[in-house]
């Protein structure tokens, strides 16, 4: 018997064909030069393995935004994991977060200054350790935006030993696309919203945004014809001039979201203020812990002395570093001077040659935009 699932097929390549050929007459259509968003580390990924920027008409822009969580991870909050570290705690974190600078030294500096510093794959990995180690302080440097804060609240919520603690640097997905229509010189006229946080969130949370700006936002998922079929759409409603929040993501993403999910968010964090590294402060772009979680708040249970492991900067380069020109859709990581030189996943100058889901290093693994019609 025939499974209800074999007709999910988001690889094919005549939809593909179709689906690009009908972008390309919209675009052609329209007469100038199209410029959209997507502010997600998980869509530039599809994009490029996919390649897909080769499918994309010449007047079509499609720029990542800020949508790396590990990237708009401030200085400041490296500095308190770093100091932690040095006094004493277990901090574990997320891969991506080991290599981020701070203002003089990242967590993997931290670790080989005798610091204990372990990645985990989860929150509850970090739980797993402190029960092993009830000696021991061990914090959770906690990054991303909500998907894995409503992970962090989750684990919370079910109860944690009394030596463990959260250093929340969780980021909150709708501020990154406030803080990009603020900034006039970009020129965008659409967004697409990253799926897996609207899974959690629903599509619906994009409406005051899209009435408020005017700018229409199309939900998408990760697989190609997901990413085609959603810049189609994106495109048709920015030609019809309607400010309108589609859904193209409808296997995953309902316009309410995860009630349960989001009820758990709700009663662990807060949506407060906050700096996003070279870009801006942004109101409401972070969660922090409601205080009634003051007692697993590492910044209330500790007194973090950031100032024990300031300094200068260890890497005159990042002087040169345009991260926060990229992640507000001002450039391409081509652009900067130090891209592929310099600045490589093996020895990383900014934030978004760091994580798996900056611009700068996605673009380094696959080659940068991949033009085939250049190609003889």
């Amino acid at each position: 018997m025939a499974s209800p699932f074999d007709e999910l097929k988001f690889r094919d390549p005549e939809r593909a064909r179709a689906l690009s050929g009908a972008l390309a007459r919209e675009v052609e259509a329209a007469g100038r030069t199209i410029s959209l968003m997507h502010v997600c580390g998980s869509h530039e990924q599809a994009i490029a393995r996919f390649g897909l920027r080769a499918a994309f008409p010449r007047n079509l822009d499609v720029i990542m935004g800020p949508g790396c969580p590990v990237c708009v991870t401030d200085t400041p909050e490296v500095d308190e994991a770093v100091a932690l570290a040095a006094q004493g705690a277990r901090v574990c974190t997320y891969g991506d977060m080991l290599r981020l600078p701070g203002n003089s030294k990242s967590l993997a500096d931290a670790q080989s200054d005798g610091g204990n510093v372990e990645v985990v794959y989860s929150v509850s990995q970090a739980v797993d350790l402190a029960r092993q180690r009830p000696a021991e302080q061990v914090v959770f440097f906690a990054s991303g935006f909500e998907t894995t804060a409503v992970a962090t609240a989750a684990v919370l919520l079910s109860g944690v030993p009394e030596n463990f603690s959260v250093l929340s640097a969780h980021k909150y997905v709708p501020a990154a696309m406030d803080v990009v229509s603020e900034m006039k010189e970009t020129n965008i006229e659409g967004f697409i919203a990253a799926g897996h946080a609207a899974t959690i969130t629903g599509w619906g949370i994009f409406e005051p945004f899209a009435a408020r700006t005017r700018t229409p936002v199309v939900v998408a998922g990760f697989e190609p014809l997901d990413v085609l079929a959603a810049v189609l759409e994106l495109v048709r409603l920015v030609r019809a001039r309607r400010p309108e929040v589609m859904n193209c993501y409808p296997r995953c993403v309902s316009k309410e979201g995860n009630g349960p999910a989001l009820e758990k968010l709700w009663k662990v964090f807060d949506v407060v203020g906050g700096n996003w590294r070279g870009i801006a402060r942004v109101p409401r772009g972070n969660l922090e812990l409601r205080s009634e979680w003051d007692h697993v708040n590492a910044r209330r249970r500790f007194r973090i002395d950031t100032a024990a492991v300031g300094g200068a900067s260890r890497n005159v380069l990042a002087e040169h570093c345009i991260c926060g020109t990229i992640m507000s859709g001002l450039a391409k990581p081509s652009d900067c001077t130090l891209f592929g030189k310099e600045c490589r996943p093996d020895a990383p100058v900014g934030a978004c040659m760091v994580s798996s889901e900056g611009s700068c290093k996605i673009w380094h693994v696959y080659g940068g935009p991949p033009d085939l019609r250049e190609v003889a």
